[in-house]
């Protein structure tokens, strides 16, 4: 299959004869380090969702490039929208897409804050409580990559890492290399427990979570292949069949 804007009118009504399932990818547009670019959650939702399109009948939606970005909106680049926005925009599409006769829709999200996290839930129910024919799931691909860690611990080395670190260093070496501007130095936030702060970027001056250094494109590549596993379980139980 291939991606929504890419298809004729014509094609399109071939792509959904042959499956009723849709992704989309959601992201942000938000700082990864001196070393990774801004879209990088959303390149990576979108990368698995084509990587699973490779292998069945689904129709890829184009990526939402905005989310909900608490702890690092002060850092150069970084454009965050409400939670209210986010909720009515996957709304108003959910609705779209079933509109246009997709049943199945999955929400892909390469960003894993708490708060847009909720308002993609909050979405996927209100899309569920209006269409009763509807199947709804909403995937953190980061829920993902934790599970293939767990089975997988070989696959990172460093201890707690997260955003730009070394997992999604390897990601972009694998999808996107030339978007990788060399690595950056290891770091961790150093927030205060339970108060909020105004000036965010003094106890996160470098915007990276890990140690982007000991990645590499294969690393990327493993992670990919496994996280597209994952993803094609999620469907064929969604979809209530198996996928062969």
């Amino acid at each position: 299959m291939a991606d929504w804007e890419d298809l004729t009118m014509p094609e399109f009504e071939a792509a959904r004869e042959k499956g009723r399932t849709v992704i989309l990818p959601v992201g942000s547009l938000e700082e990864h380090g001196p070393h990774l670019p801004l879209g990088t959650d959303a390149f990576h939702a979108l990368e698995v969702a084509r990587r699973v399109a490779r292998e069945h009948p689904i129709v890829v939606a184009p990526p939402i490039f905005y989310g909900v970005c608490r702890s690092t909106r002060e850092h150069p680049g970084t454009v965050s929208i409400s939670g209210d926005t986010l909720r009515a925009l996957v709304l108003d599409l959910g609705w779209e897409f079933w509109r246009q006769g997709f049943s199945n829709l999955v929400i892909l999200s390469g960003h894993a804050g708490g708060t847009h996290m909720a308002a993609l839930l909050e979405a996927g129910e209100t899309l569920l409580a209006a269409l009763p024919e509807i199947r709804v799931a909403v995937v953190n691909v980061l829920d993902l990559l934790r599970e293939v860690l767990t089975e997988n611990p070989h696959l990172v080395r460093t201890k707690g890492d997260a955003h730009a670190g070394e997992v999604e260093t390897a990601l972009m070496l694998a999808a996107s290399p030339h978007l990788v501007k060399g690595t950056a130095p290891a770091e961790w936030p150093a927030f205060p427990k339970y108060i909020l702060v105004r000036d965010k970027r003094r106890f996160w001056p470098g915007g990276v979570w890990g140690d982007p250094s000991p990645a590499t494109p294969a690393q990327g590549e493993e992670i990919l292949r496994a996280e597209v596993r994952r993803l094609l379980q999620v469907i064929a139980a969604l979809e209530g069949e198996k996928i062969t």
